[in-house]
């Protein structure tokens, strides 16, 4: 199956591809392993910022873990140019995404055509984004939210001819998430679904921050005092009862790896093996993504 197919059959049977950044051999270790004992299918992403860090690497690492597990999709996350989705299509991505949320309307639908009209020559699938997330991952900022417009959403697919979008109900990127209520709004999402029935709708900003890795993250040395994410039962309301197909996570794998960092070299003050602990980053991730499978996005046993 490929991606679409999967969309599809994730909208009919209500679960969604959790979308997972990683920018290093470890976390991308830990996301297969896990997909591969759950029988999820996944979309490994990586941001334009780990692409300039790992380079052609990337693509190397993501077919070695596709051998191991073939229903892994190699994602561009948040590509801000034609040029860089270019260059991810021509490296062998299974899909972009084209984020032009910061442009004007129509300069975000041109850009997203142009990279649709590339993409789809090759077989490439294309996600687009409208509305501004709040917050900071990487070299993507924004201190201002504006939701998506139901309206101008169905105009945006019906002129790119995208093949999923991302939406702006609430979530944010980043570590802090909430300064007020934690709420999402559904019902612009309701909306949405009644304009683009059966389309695929993706959730960026969606790490739920785990308070535990957060305490143990202060404990040794870290300093992420008040932060915050999306309360599960609302990515799961998403999941089940909307047309929400793809969750990316990404700041929770970050301080799941960091944490686990922190407290092995705390503990252990002689250790310089960088295996050690990067090894005990790794199964903690593992552990996080298996959770997420299994309670978030249900994707368990969809092979």
């Amino acid at each position: 199956m490929n991606l679409l197919e999967y969309y599809n059959k994730a909208i009919d049977e209500h679960f969604a591809l959790g979308s997972i950044n990683f920018s290093n051999m470890e976390s991308l270790q830990a996301i297969a392993s896990a997909c591969k004992e759950a029988s999820s299918p996944m979309i490994i992403a990586v941001s334009e910022g780990a692409l300039a860090y790992m380079g052609n690497y990337c693509t190397a690492l993501a077919k070695t873990a596709k051998q191991e597990h073939p229903q892994l999709f190699l994602h561009l996350d948040h590509g801000k140019s034609f040029e860089v989705c270019k260059r991810a299509i021509d490296l062998g991505f299974d899909s972009v995404m084209i984020d032009g949320s910061m442009l004007a309307f129509q300069d975000n639908i041109l850009l997203t055509k142009k990279v649709c009209d590339y993409a789809h020559k090759k077989g490439v699938f294309v996600e687009g984004e409208l509305g501004q997330i709040k917050g900071i991952e990487d070299d993507i900022s924004s201190a201002f939210h504006s939701y998506t417009e139901p309206s101008l959403a169905k105009q945006f697919v019906e002129e790119t001819k995208v093949d999923s979008l991302a939406v702006a109900i609430g979530t944010s990127h980043g570590v802090y998430k909430y300064s007020g209520e934690q709420t999402l709004r559904f019902d612009i999402l309701s909306e949405l679904e009644r304009l683009l029935p059966s389309f695929p709708l993706v959730l960026h900003g969606a790490s739920t921050v785990d308070r535990e890795q957060i305490e143990i993250f202060n404990n040794y040395g870290g300093d992420l005092q008040k932060a915050n994410g999306i309360p599960k039962e609302l990515l799961v309301n998403a999941v089940k009862k909307h047309n929400i197909v793809k969750i990316n996570t990404d700041t929770d794998i970050r301080i799941a790896m960091t944490s686990q960092v922190r407290k092995t070299l705390s503990e252990n003050r002689r250790e310089f093996d960088p295996r050690k602990y990067l090894g005990a980053g790794r199964e903690e991730i593992k552990k996080f993504v298996l959770d997420k499978i299994y309670n978030i996005f249900f994707s368990n046993d969809k092979i």
